[in-house]
């Protein structure tokens, strides 16, 4: 029998069981990926992060879906820093820290900022944003019961670190009325022609007073039907966005999950220019809802 500690966090919220739940389970270097893949699906929840050694940054962590890796997430990022912090393997010094996590896709810089009676901000900074492929904004409105009039731009492939396609929609309203097809989705993503693991659907107009911009993540099947929060897809969110001018300022708060009832923000930052981004900091806060130890047959 093998054992490993875990904690479960609440990501992008300060409140317990809000946000997006993710499970960070701790020295798991060796722990193989069937039982990685296997702990995802046991939770139900959308993604678990993996602690692992690295010989590249501070620390290394591993990110799975219930259908096996991805390279790069944003709400496994905020709740692996958590965490780091809540077990003391991180310490701010005079109210900050800074340090770096190494994902699938690569390096990731890290800050933490402290904040009196709140819960610290995990701030950390996507890579180069990479755009790809434009797609038919008929078709995937379509997609989700919704028509090219609903549409604010064409949908395009963004990625960084993960490849979203960004769907914008005109106001919260379409974003709310979105249905997915299921079945049409996945053989859309299914095909080799397509560039994107997942449709990230998003319109610049928040929920509440205090969002700039709004989101919607249907998920593949294995997991949760729903994302609460992608800070990933985020990060490309903003991307696309500032890059298209459909943003004013390129530091702004995102919203997610409120029509989940587990609603979550981020602070957000587009870096360099619309022309030429350079990278995008995405922050949140995370909650310890959990603590315990994980235990495994032989061969875990």
């Amino acid at each position: 029998m093998k054992s490993y500690q875990f904690d479960w966090v609440d990501a992008f919220t300060e409140t317990p069981m809000g946000g997006n739940p993710c499970v960070v389970v701790h020295g798991a270097g060796a722990m193989s990926e069937t039982d990685r893949i296997a702990l995802v699906r046991e939770t139900r929840l959308s993604e678990c992060a993996y602690l692992v050694p690295s010989d590249k940054a501070d620390f290394g962590a591993r990110y799975y879906l219930p259908s096996g890796p991805i390279p790069m997430a944003g709400h496994p990022t905020v709740a692996t820093v958590a965490s780091l912090l809540d077990r003391g393997m991180v310490r701010t010094e005079q109210g900050r820290a800074a340090f770096t996590l190494e994902v699938g896709s690569g390096v990731l810089p890290i800050e933490v900022t402290d904040r009196s009676g709140r819960p610290p901000l995990v701030t950390m900074t996507q890579a180069r944003p990479r755009f790809g492929k434009v797609h038919d904004r008929a078709r995937l409105a379509g997609f989700y019961g919704l028509g090219p009039e609903d549409v604010l731009d064409d949908p395009q492939t963004v990625s960084t670190g993960s490849a979203f396609c960004i769907l914008a929609l005109k106001d919260p309203a379409a974003l709310e009325r979105a249905r997915p097809d299921l079945a049409a989705i996945e053989a859309f993503l299914d095909d080799p022609a397509t560039d994107c693991r997942m449709i990230f659907l998003t319109t610049p107009a928040g929920v509440t007073p205090a969002g700039r911009t709004a989101s919607r993540l249907f998920m593949r099947p294995g997991g949760p039907v729903e994302d609460p929060f992608t800070g990933s897809a985020t990060g490309c969110m903003a991307a696309y966005l500032w890059a298209r001018g459909h943003l004013d300022t390129p530091a702004f708060v995102a919203e997610q999950g409120h029509w989940m009832d587990r609603p979550g923000q981020a602070q957000v930052e587009v870096l360099g220019p619309r022309d030429d981004i350079s990278g995008v900091k995405v922050g949140g806060a995370g909650v310890v809802l959990m603590r315990g130890t994980l235990s495994l047959g032989a061969g875990g």
